[in-house]
């Protein structure tokens, strides 16, 4: 087993002891690729879908927030194309008889390639030490060129194929890498299929009075439908966004990676309408910032990196994804698109309704072009979850585990330990968690020695421990004990609220993005 399985294996495992993700419906086996957030996990999705509609809503003048409805007229579908080209492109193994999508086994074996990369970097580093210029040094090393155009080479033939669904050169490019089935080895492939991915339901009381629905696969067009409500009663000039978040559903025939890739998901998506010919000052714009409001959260700049589309959808004229370093390697986290009139235009034509806006500058109307961000809200919890994951060495020569979650996304904010169970100190920690209460979420915590303590609350991502024990009842005071550092200090009682506060306030973390 690789590091990378291992450590993914550990981020499974730790999610569902410590009360974050569970498998649905497990006493019944579950249902694959559908999990539920448990107690711990519905407070860290929470926070971190507050975080991101502070950053995009309530931080910009200029951006609103809706939530559509999950059922749409179906004819919205028709509009968006879903009905027609929302494809995978299938294949299964006929040995095996397992179902893979075609691009992902080709992205896959290109992520090998990119392993070797990373291998040719870590040997150069240890080489050089101090001198080594990575930049420098992946421009000009012979062998790390090779490798990268194979890559670009590979994928930039899928893209293309896929674009003109040529489903037989997909097959052919299968073959000629010779990639082989990942549980079998076996490479006797059938042909690559098309796939919708929509899960179509029934709206009506009779059968034969229902009109055949979908669950929405994404929820940006529920903002294109509403655009001209929301710009009308809003009074919303040009530029001007429109958030929301919300649950979308894919009837994923390969959803795998715990919940990287699930059948039901929620994304958080802004869509900004703009005047034509501001797109590429916007996308530029737009990258930044949300590239900004990642790096906010500290973790790690190395961990992201931008990959532009070769392969642009046939509306769009730029496409960027904002990709992570999760256990499983670098993967689509956000994507950033121009999505030209497209949007607006295909509604127009379906609806017979104008979705113009009346430019008074300009003193005329037109159709505005779209710029779009949109996150997996479920993939950001796994990039929170699995980097802070973390096995530390102790200078004492133990070990222990530390899920050092950004302290504004921690589902609890501070646990309150009494010393032990007696002498009236129970009494003070409850008095503290009814004052904190108020400003934050905090638990209470007795069981076992104190020490224990501090390593399941650490392993839970708690970023402080505050004790209570007999020196309160003289002075006031009480131990608080920092998550990260392990440091332990003496502070008044009436203070515990501004030091909590100064950590895992918004404004502390999003000030970061300025």
């Amino acid at each position: 087993m690789t590091n990378q399985d291992d450590k993914f294996k550990k981020v499974i495992s730790h999610a569902k002891e410590y009360g974050y993700v569970f498998q649905s419906s497990e006493i019944y086996d579950g249902l694959s690729a559908v999990y539920d957030y448990a107690q711990n996990g519905a407070e860290l999705k929470k926070n971190i879908r507050d975080y991101w509609w502070k950053a995009m809503v309530q931080m910009n003048e200029n951006i609103v927030g809706i939530d559509a409805a999950i059922f749409m007229h179906p004819t919205t579908w028709k509009a968006s194309g879903h009905v027609d080209a929302f494809n995978d492109p299938l294949i299964d193994n006929k040995d095996s008889k397992k179902r893979y999508r075609a691009d992902v086994l080709i992205e896959d074996y290109c992520a090998k390639i990119e392993a070797k990369i990373e291998k040719e970097v870590k040997k150069a580093a240890k080489r050089f030490g101090d001198a080594f210029n990575k930049e420098e040094f992946v421009s000009t090393n012979g062998r790390v060129l090779g490798y990268q155009e194979k890559i670009n080479s590979i994928l930039s033939r899928m893209g293309s194929s896929l674009e003109k669904e040529d489903l037989p050169d997909v097959k052919a490019l299968i073959e000629e890498l010779g990639i082989a089935d990942p549980l079998t080895g076996s490479k006797n492939w059938t042909d690559v299929k098309q796939f919708n991915l929509m899960f179509g339901t029934k709206l009506g009381a009779s059968a034969e009075s229902a009109m055949d629905l979908y669950l929405r696969p994404e929820t940006a067009q529920g903002i294109f439908v509403n655009f001209l409500n929301v710009q009308k009663t809003g009074r919303m000039k040009i530029p001007f966004g429109i958030a929301q978040t919300g649950k979308a559903f894919r009837n994923e025939i390969v959803a795998r990676q715990f919940i990287f890739r699930m059948r039901e998901f929620e994304q958080m998506e802004m869509q900004f309408f703009i005047k034509p010919g501001t797109q590429k000052e916007w996308y530029d714009h737009w990258k930044e910032t949300r590239m900004k409001w990642h790096l906010s959260l500290g973790m790690g700049a190395d961990n992201y990196r931008f990959h532009d589309h070769d392969k642009l959808a046939h509306y769009a004229d730029a496409a960027a994804d904002i990709e992570f370093k999760f256990p499983f390697g670098f993967k689509e986290l956000e994507g950033i698109h121009s999505r030209t009139d497209f949007d607006l235009k295909a509604h127009e034509k379906f609806s017979g309704k104008k979705l113009q806006y009346f430019d008074h500058e300009d003193n005329k109307s037109y159709v505005p072009y779209v710029l779009e961000t949109s996150i997996g809200l479920d993939r950001m919890f796994l990039a929170v979850f699995s980097n802070a994951l973390q096995e530390e060495a102790l200078e004492n020569g133990t070990s222990r585990t530390v899920l050092r979650l950004p302290s504004v996304l921690a589902p609890i904010k501070a646990a309150i330990l009494p010393l032990v169970k007696k002498d009236g100190l129970p009494e003070i920690a409850r008095q503290i968690i009814e004052d904190l209460k108020w400003d934050f979420n905090v638990i209470y915590d007795e069981k076992d020695a104190v020490g224990r303590r501090y390593r399941r609350q650490d392993a839970n991502g708690t970023p402080f421990c505050i004790t209570v024990d007999h020196d309160t009842k003289e002075d006031n005071t009480v131990t608080i004990r920092h998550r990260d550092s392990m440091k332990q200090e003496r502070v008044k009682i009436e203070d515990l609220r501004n030091i909590i506060k100064n950590d895992v306030d918004v404004r502390h973390w999003l000030m970061k993005m300025k």
